[in-house]
């Protein structure tokens, strides 16, 4: 058994602002961070267009900003909470400033690009590859901290809580989180890491999708080891299709064409090269990406394609090459030439903004369990997130749980009484799994059903439908769990199956459209 004051899963931008933040405060506390993957894998470091904060008094303010906010999300976000993240925002940007994270700036003052939903220019960049200066920075304040450990290829099972305690009942209003149990992948073996307090920083979950924007570590982990342990899991069917990810015939992670692109006047069109957007609303190309997607959708519906086209032919040539550099490699590398063809693009799910519910200081409804980032639904981002909102978000609630993890560890009122109970996992009479085949062949059997029935345009018939089809499939999983020795890959497909049944069931409750949410049935209503 392994012993931490604060055990944080999750190395992205929530993760390890919260984690910086302790040990600045209580160098003496033992914190330890786990990840699945490379220390520097995470969904932040996918992150293109930027972070949205008021920094030009002049054009903007704070205001402002709340307002696209809530707009975005359809009014289902919670006002305070948005005033909050948006108030707060500045003293957590020079923060990451002062960590050393570097943003574009043009004559002394910070470059300003504008997505879709906003009302001003207010996103501060790095290049095309934000997250990833982001991430950059922070992992290097985080190992120049001596109290701070991070174990890297480190699969979290399960967190421990009194459920795990040998004839011990669990009470749903008093669950305690006492650490979890871990997978070791480079020695094999499980631990068990216990902590006074527990950080779920895990990422979304964009794999219960055939085709999405994320990195392959994004499975739904923590918001399924939290319901599984009985916590408050909320607002799962809304979730966010990026418009514009780069086409591909090859299921799995696609390339991520940048709201900011169009941003900068980059214009939608069918394959033929007719302009569309025009027709679902009028701000065109600058809606907001539940719009955007849902119309992309209906062009492609329409027309049969598999794709429409992005056209950047009219931009600035030298102002595309200095903003998206990247994306322009990955273009030429793909065959195409963004300035004399149609980029291919096509919508992919992007962003959760349901999850484990939070309270502004990131405590969920575990004890001792925090949650922050795209893991939470923590009411920023209501029925959908504004471009950029969401780095944002793992800055401040990283900062709140923060705060609010070194006062309980000053109190130090923690009770273990059940910890003392708590057994080491046991794979007595487990099976290694002989034939790998049965995991990926149920993965992509829920990846397709999703896909194809709890997509960006639902029906009533469809959710019926993936409800049955979603029991057979967890029913073959959960036979497989409780006979076979764990591995990663069987315990990503187990959370993926929780993800999905949490997404279906929560979509049928909707009596209403909101959002990234659409249920066909109920315009018809």
């Amino acid at each position: 058994m392994i012993k931490a004051d604060v055990l944080v899963i999750g190395s992205g931008i929530s993760g390890l602002s919260y984690a910086i933040k302790i040990s600045e405060q209580l160098p003496d506390a033992k914190i330890i961070i786990v990840t699945k993957s490379d220390e520097d894998e995470s969904n932040t470091k996918y992150a293109q267009g930027g972070l949205a904060v008021v920094t030009d008094s002049k054009k903007d303010n704070f205001e402002k900003h709340i307002e696209d906010t809530m707009r975005a999300g359809d009014g289902e976000n919670k006002r305070d909470v948005v005033e909050m993240v948006v108030r707060e925002a500045p003293a957590r940007f020079n923060e990451i400033v002062e960590w050393g994270a570097n943003f574009d700036k043009k004559n002394g003052e910070f470059a300003l690009g504008r997505e879709g939903g906003h009302t001003e220019n207010r996103i501060v960049h790095h290049k095309d590859i934000t997250g990833f200066e982001i991430e950059r920075a922070l992992l290097a304040t985080a190992k120049s901290s001596p109290n701070i450990e991070i174990l890297d290829h480190h699969y979290v099972i399960d967190i421990i809580t009194q459920h795990h305690v040998p004839g011990k009942e669990l009470n749903e209003g008093e669950i305690n989180c006492y650490g979890a149990y871990i997978l070791d992948e480079k020695s094999k073996t499980i631990k068990k890491i216990t902590s006074k307090i527990t950080l779920a920083a895990t990422g979304g979950a964009g794999h219960v999708y055939k085709n999405t924007t994320n990195p392959v570590i994004a499975t739904g982990d923590g918001i399924a080891f939290v319901a599984r342990a009985k916590g408050k899991v909320t607002n799962m069917q809304y979730y966010q299709f990026h418009p514009t990810a780069l086409y591909s015939k090859l299921d799995g992670m696609l390339f991520l064409i940048s709201e900011a692109v169009r941003g900068d006047g980059a214009k939608l069109r069918t394959k033929k090269g007719e302009k569309f957007m025009h027709k679902y609303d009028e701000r065109e190309e600058l809606a907001s990406r539940d719009i955007v997607a849902r119309a992309i959708d209906a062009e492609m519906k329409v027309t049969g394609d598999e794709f429409v086209g992005l056209d950047c032919t009219e931009m600035d040539h030298e102002r595309f090459l200095e903003h998206f550099p990247n994306i322009y490699k990955k273009c030429k590398d793909e065959g195409i030439d963004p300035f004399t063809q149609l980029i291919p693009v096509v919508p992919a799910c992007h962003y959760l903004m349901g999850g484990i519910e939070v309270d502004k200081d990131g405590q969920s409804s575990i004890n001792n369990l925090f949650a922050v980032g795209e893991c939470t639904n923590s009411g920023l981002h209501g029925a959908n997130r504004l471009a950029s909102n969401s780095l944002l978000e793992g800055l401040v609630f990283g900062h709140n749980a923060a705060i609010k993890t070194v006062e309980l560890l000053q109190a130090n009122n923690f009770n273990f009484d059940d910890l003392k109970a708590v057994p080491e996992w046991n794979e007595e009479g487990m099976k290694i799994i002989d034939e790998m085949v049965i995991v990926s062949y149920l993965r992509k059997q829920l990846q397709e059903m999703m896909s194809d029935l709890v997509g960006i345009v639902r029906s009533n018939r469809r959710l019926k439908m993936a409800l049955q089809k979603h029991q057979e499939i967890a029913a073959a999983v959960d036979e497989i769990y409780h006979y076979s020795i764990l591995s990663p890959q069987l315990s990503e497909l187990r959370n993926l199956t929780t993800v999905a049944h949490l997404i279906i069931t929560q979509s049928m409750e909707m009596t209403k459209n909101k959002g990234a949410f659409y249920n066909k049935d109920l315009d018809q209503a």
